[in-house]
Order: structure tokens, then sequence, then C-alpha cells
């Protein structure tokens, strides 16, 4: 059990010190793209969010203000008045 770290960090060492790997030509460039493409999808779902958001705080407020729905309804459940 002891030589496994050793064994893995000789193998670290290993692939530290030796040459590195070479890098694809358009690496960065494709990088960069992708991240602005993120970016900008970002942005987008975040606009839509705030603006469904908008419209549903419209919505309520003029649902509101048409129904009331504060005010108690009138009680038509009170039995008719007879031999007063």
């Amino acid at each position: 059990m002891s030589g496994i770290p050793d064994r893995k960090e000789a193998q670290v060492r290993q692939l530290l010190q030796g040459p590195y790997p070479p890098v694809p030509t358009g690496l960065a460039a494709g990088a960069a793209a992708r991240g602005g493409r993120l970016l900008r999808r970002r942005r987008a779902v975040r606009r839509l969010g705030w603006a469904v958001l908008f419209a549903a705080a419209v919505a309520f407020v003029v649902w509101a203000s048409l129904t009331h729905p504060w005010t108690t309804p009138p009680t038509d459940v009170s039995p008719p008045l007879q031999g007063w």
C-alpha cells in the first residue's frame, strides 16, 4: 500500500518534467468564440427571464385592479327575514 503513492508521484513528476504536448493552432480562438456564445446565451436567457417576470407582474396588477380580490364577497347565505 505504501508503494502506490510513490508510483503515482513518480508518474506525475515524469509528466511535468517531460516535453509538453503540442497545442492545436485554433484552440484559443475556438475557446474564445465558445465563451462568447455562452455569454450571449446567458444574457439572452436572463433578459427573457426578466421580461417574463415583468409581464407576469403587469398581468397580476391588471387582474387585481379589475377583480378587486381584496374585497369581501356579498353574503347571499343569510336566511330571509320573516315575521318582523
